[in-house]
């Protein structure tokens, strides 16, 4: 059965905390004030947003990846400062696989360890579980990120290994990138309800 997913369908979520919508053009607005001013987001990716013109060409790749149906990047907008906190996707949508990735992620230093990615993640995986029917989602991250790699253990995500020197680094050098994974039957199984014990 293939993914249930189409590229055309603007996936709106939400819950008490957050809410998230499909990015779009003029959204380099709301992202701004974190590209201006904390250029650090980003060292540690593999792509930078840091910067107007850098926030523009990275959304206006996402948004050539959506309509090609490779990726599909979302806004997230913190529901209780009434702020946009940062941007997450999906990619490497294998739709003859049932599975994808979910990264990309990065908010501003005023959201991050508030529980707010927990409430994101949870649903994210959500969607990609229960209306996609994805068997699994995998993650990946610089193998030196310890908050973002301890952010994706707390979520249930399991550890499958490092694929070393896997890419360049924008500053040169090479990055090993740590894989991660949830499977549906681990969503279904446990990972759903312990995460959601787990916002607040």
């Amino acid at each position: 059965m293939a993914l249930n997913f189409n590229k055309d369908q603007d996936y709106i979520l939400e819950d008490d905390v957050i809410l998230i919508r499909p990015l779009q053009k003029d959204d380099y607005i709301n992202l701004l004030p974190i590209s201006l001013n904390e250029p650090e987001t980003w060292d540690l990716s593999s792509k930078s947003a840091a910067g107007e013109e850098a926030l523009k060409a990275y959304i206006a790749e996402a948004l050539a990846q959506r309509a090609e149906g490779k990726e599909y990047p979302f806004i997230v907008f913190d529901k209780t400062t009434s702020r946009y906190a940062g941007s997450t996707r999906f990619y490497d949508i294998q739709i003859n696989n049932d599975t994808l990735q979910l990264g990309y992620t990065w908010y501003g230093k005023d959201f991050r360890g508030t529980g707010l990615n927990k409430h994101c993640k949870f649903l994210l995986l959500q969607l990609a579980f229960e209306t996609f029917s994805a068997e699994r989602v995998e993650f990946r991250a610089d193998n030196r990120n310890k908050p973002s790699i301890a952010a994706m253990k707390s979520i249930g995500c399991t550890v499958e290994g490092v694929i070393r020197s896997y890419m360049p680094l924008r500053n040169g050098g090479r990055r090993d990138a740590i894989i991660l994974s949830i499977l549906k039957d681990e969503w279904h199984g446990s990972v759903k309800e312990s995460l959601k014990s787990k916002l607040r």
